[in-house]
């Protein structure tokens, strides 16, 4: 299915392992650019709604990060990989369905055959952002490394990946984010502006 025909000024495809804060992020530059202009899109999403429905779930539980939620973690991912390998794009079809907004934050990019087809989809709007912590840092907001999860490709399907645009490290240190979501801000702000004058 070809993208819609008013097609997004700006794509960023958000990646980095759990507790690393991509959605934190995500969240911070949607509330800094406005819900009129910038949309959160989690391919997340559809994923568990689907796997909710086939398997009689809770969905609104499987949103959140709750015992729930991790109790079926696994089986979703090997459930969310068969569907991937014989659609590779199904759920990122499904997220972009009637998106309005002129700039999309992909908050949960987990490998490159996303990448791909975003970048088949929307050419070179799309732009790489590779949320970075260390492991104590992660630890400190509740992450522990789950076999089976941690080391899946969910996980690692993007570690040896280095075509990112941007890197955000997230180390805890605020001013240094600061600086790096207000640089990030102003590109968009740029894009934005380009974008316009070339209507």
């Amino acid at each position: 299915m070809a993208p819609r025909v008013d097609s997004p000024r700006l794509v960023l495809l958000f990646s980095g392992k759990r507790k690393s804060g991509k959605d934190f992020v995500t969240d911070e530059l949607r509330s800094r650019l406005g819900t009129d202009v910038c949309a959160v899109l989690r391919l997340s999403g559809p994923l568990k709604e689907q796997y909710a429905k086939e398997h009689g779930l809770d969905f609104q539980r499987l949103l959140d990060a709750s015992s729930y939620k991790e109790a079926f973690r696994q089986d979703m991912i090997r459930w969310g990989e068969e569907k991937r390998e014989a659609d590779p794009g199904f759920f990122c079809r499904k997220i972009v369905e009637g998106v309005p907004q002129p700039v999309w934050l992909v908050s949960d990019t987990r490998r490159e055959s996303d990448i791909h087809w975003f970048q088949a989809s929307f050419g070179d709007v799309t732009q790489l952002v590779r949320v970075v912590a260390s492991e104590e840092s992660r630890r400190q907001r509740g992450w522990v490394f789950t076999a089976g999860v941690d080391d899946a490709e969910s996980e690692c399907g993007l570690d040896h990946f280095e075509a990112f645009d941007w890197v955000i490290e997230n180390h805890g240190e605020d001013r240094k984010l600061e600086q790096q979501l207000g640089k990030l801000v102003d590109f968009i702000h740029n894009e934005e502006t380009e974008a316009n004058r070339m209507k």
